[in-house]
């Protein structure tokens, strides 16, 4: 596969999995400093990575967030977790992946993203409204 045909498929995937919102934000924010890095995320992380068959989509989201939580990575953390919604993650198998880290990552973690996860859960929740 070349390079357009790998970034049209990382695109396609990209909106699939964290919403044209968050992909349109991204695209218009592109600077001469971070527009590589944009493609290169586009191509490799969504063209390559997440079009793999050997894992759905569901289950490469609570991956994700699983090694979020322990790298401490809360921005990247927090897109994860509201993008997990458009892969069929439901909020009882968040609990349950954050109850679960708690064990592997350790306590901090755990209540840093318990606390995370409730806010982006009120911020849905608003939207809804």
């Amino acid at each position: 596969m070349d390079d357009k045909s790998r970034y049209d498929q990382g695109m396609n995937v990209r909106r699939k999995v964290l919403g044209d919102a968050h992909v349109n934000r991204s695209l218009e924010s592109l600077q001469p400093l971070n527009g590589e890095f944009q493609d290169f995320i586009t191509r490799y992380a969504w063209g390559d990575i997440w079009t793999r068959e050997g894992l759905n989509h569901h289950t490469r989201s609570m991956i994700t967030i699983a090694m979020l939580i322990a790298l401490n990575r809360e921005a990247e953390l927090k897109m994860h977790l509201r993008a997990a919604f458009n892969n069929g993650v439901t909020r009882d198998e968040l609990k349950e992946l954050i109850m679960h880290s708690a064990l592997y990552c350790g306590l901090p973690a755990a209540n840093a993203t318990m606390h995370l996860a409730q806010q982006v859960f009120d911020e849905l929740d608003a939207q809804v409204r």
